[in-house]
């Protein structure tokens, strides 16, 4: 259920940005999210494709691009990517780590028709 709170925030501020620029159609939302973010992208869709009907945003597509996992290492200052689960450095094999990027999710950019 985490994805419909999300997939409704990504309506509210699709269509508000759409309607301030006095659009009568979104056609495409880009969105950008995090190779750790638990958001499932079928799911999204799935809300998507119930929620946005009757709305300026009805019948949009939705653009995932997902971001790599950069992890960097206190210890070596290594910077290594990873996939899903956080994992100790490669390098050093120390678990004193930080996540750089890769739990980001916003919306990039909307389309819209005039």
């Amino acid at each position: 259920m985490h994805e419909l709170a999300v997939t409704e925030n990504i309506l509210i501020i699709s269509d508000k940005y759409a309607r301030e620029s006095h659009a009568v159609k979104v056609t495409k939302i880009n969105l950008v999210i995090g190779r750790l973010s638990s958001l499932v992208d079928d799911s999204v869709q799935f809300y998507w494709d119930i929620i946005s009907k009757d709305s300026l945003c009805q019948d949009a597509l939705l653009v995932f691009d997902r971001r790599p996992a950069i992890i960097s290492c206190y210890t070596c200052s290594n910077q290594y990517e990873i996939d899903n689960e956080l994992q100790p450095c490669p390098k050093c094999g120390s678990p004193d780590i930080f996540v750089q990027s890769g739990e980001e999710f916003y919306v990039d950019s909307i389309e819209i028709e005039k």
